[in-house]
């Protein structure tokens, strides 16, 4: 999002784009009811309408801090009966019901929930954070599990990672292709536009790193980490062969439904 929040491109590309910031599930919300055009949006929402914007992702390619499944250490993976889930992206949750049904075998009950790691483990055998919450459960793990017992903490990115050899994917821009019909702006030009923008952004950060160090109370060193090496930003052919793989699974697991192909712009 660089170019469109930072002079001097902002000007310009503000001509072109009207933002709208909310959370990942509700872009995609967005999107398919046609209240938006273009979209950062979680990969388990792709239907066969939209069309991936090729170029940019948000993905890791091996830890990415921000997704954790915490797991109470009364229990092993294998035996967790109960997830409660954070309500705030599909792509995550789906991921973790693909660990638990085709790499482990078993069908634990998900409950939809707001990201607080204490409520969701006093009353669940696990809890699913993404985002934010899940990086500052992640700083605050004594005072965690100090109230609710010794806990494991799984990595959802690297636990993909290490079971299927590729990168984990979250998210893509994604646009409905009947927008262009009515706007001045081309498919060759919103690609430049996505590209340059996380191009400059990977040059700024540091200035990232202090316009976010006021905002989220964990250190500079983490948010540099987390922006520099946790998380990946470029759609590469293997990226694309984890989201091929990630969905096949879910459908086969009755997670998602159907997508017989990505589409591309």
């Amino acid at each position: 999002m660089w170019d469109l929040e930072h002079p001097p491109l902002s000007t310009e590309l503000l001509k072109r784009y009207r933002l709208h910031y909310t959370l990942p599930s509700r872009c995609a919300d967005e999107l398919l009811a046609g209240r938006a055009d273009l979209g950062l949006i979680p990969i388990a929402s792709l239907t066969p309408d939209l069309a991936i914007v090729p170029g940019c992702t948000i993905a890791s390619l091996d830890h990415v801090r921000s997704i954790q499944l915490i797991v109470k250490n009364t229990h092993t993976l294998q035996t967790v009966r109960t997830v409660a889930a954070d309500d705030a992206s599909r792509s995550s949750r789906a991921y973790v019901e693909i660990l638990f049904r085709k790499f482990l075998g078993t069908q634990p009950r998900f409950l939809t929930e707001h990201a607080n790691p204490l409520a969701m483990l006093h009353h669940a055998d696990a809890a699913l954070l993404i985002g934010d919450p899940a990086l500052l459960a992640h700083e605050n793990r004594t005072k965690i599990e100090e109230s609710v017992g010794p806990c494991q903490w799984f990595d959802v990115a690297y636990e993909w990672r290490t079971r299927t050899g590729l990168p984990w994917v979250a998210a893509v821009w994604a646009v409905r292709p009947e927008a262009f019909a009515a706007s001045h702006v081309t498919s060759t030009q919103i690609t430049e536009d996505l590209i340059r923008s996380r191009d400059h952004g990977l040059l700024h950060i540091e200035d990232l790193v202090r316009q976010w160090e006021p905002r989220i109370p964990i250190p500079a060193s983490t948010i540099r980490d987390y922006l520099s090496v946790n998380i990946h930003y470029t759609l590469t052919p293997d990226c694309i062969q984890a989201m091929e793989l990630f969905r096949k699974y879910a459908a086969e697991s009755d997670i998602l439904p159907p997508l017989p192909s990505l589409r591309f712009l």
